[in-house]
């Protein structure tokens, strides 16, 4: 009887065991399925990227938060792990593309933002290198909602000579000089700058000022440096 009793506790204790090892594979399926499903989504969006730009951030950002909450996961998971990196890289052409594209402020800094997200990457974990795609992602999208002035240079050679600079959102991209007598509103169209009148140069002054004092915004009457649909909802 003592044989049959432990025979029988045995019988049970391994249908338990089979059981939470049947019901943990349950749970790594659902995860897998869960976030390939989230990985179509994202690809999605990706896709509109331009057209729902304030919406895309937040998205990414959920996602990067979910992608680190997982990466133990993830190591179990060898297709999701052979199926982000493609997606990745897919995001970082878009963002190339979108500042080759966009008027040409702060590029040097924008385009060593992008050149560091391949930079370096292997010692990084797949949730370390979403994080700076995301922060990427959330800089660029963070311009076009800005009012921005600094000092720096225009034109080449001999031509080169010091100017402020104003940027509104992605709408308006200037510079006047610092006597006042001379500036510029940038034409995406033909990529290059026309020159401002006096009212115009006024309006940039005025602009300059609301910039570095962080004022509310005024009304400026000046040109634009692009289509507003194209400003906020043509793809780079």
């Amino acid at each position: 009887m003592l044989g049959e009793d432990s025979l029988r506790h045995e019988a049970r204790e391994a249908q338990r065991s089979q059981a939470e090892l049947q019901s943990r594979i349950d749970a790594a399926d659902d995860e897998a399925r869960a976030m390939l499903e989230e990985l179509r989504e994202l690809e999605l969006a990706e896709r509109r990227l331009v057209r729902e730009s304030d919406e895309l951030a937040p998205r990414l950002e959920r996602q990067a938060e979910a992608l680190a909450r997982r990466e133990a996961a993830l190591d179990t998971l060898a297709d999701t792990r052979e199926a982000l990196p493609p997606l990745q890289e897919r995001l970082v052409e878009r963002i190339e593309q979108w500042v080759e594209n966009d008027m040409p402020f702060l590029r040097q800094e924008r385009q060593a933002r992008v050149v560091s997200l391949r930079s370096n990457t292997e010692a990084l974990s797949i949730a370390e290198r979403w994080e700076r795609v995301v922060e990427t992602w959330r800089a660029e999208l963070a311009y076009g909602r800005e009012m921005d002035a600094w000092r720096g240079y225009v034109g080449e050679g001999d031509s080169r000579r010091e100017v402020d600079y104003l940027r509104l959102g992605r709408v308006g991209f200037y510079y006047l000089s610092p006597d006042g007598r001379a500036g510029g509103v940038w034409q995406s169209d033909e990529g290059r700058w026309a020159p401002l009148d006096e009212a115009q140069r006024r309006e940039v002054r005025n602009g300059l000022r609301m910039a570095r004092d962080r004022r509310a915004p005024e009304l400026l009457t000046l040109p634009i440096s692009q289509p507003l649909e194209r400003a906020g909802g043509e793809d780079a």
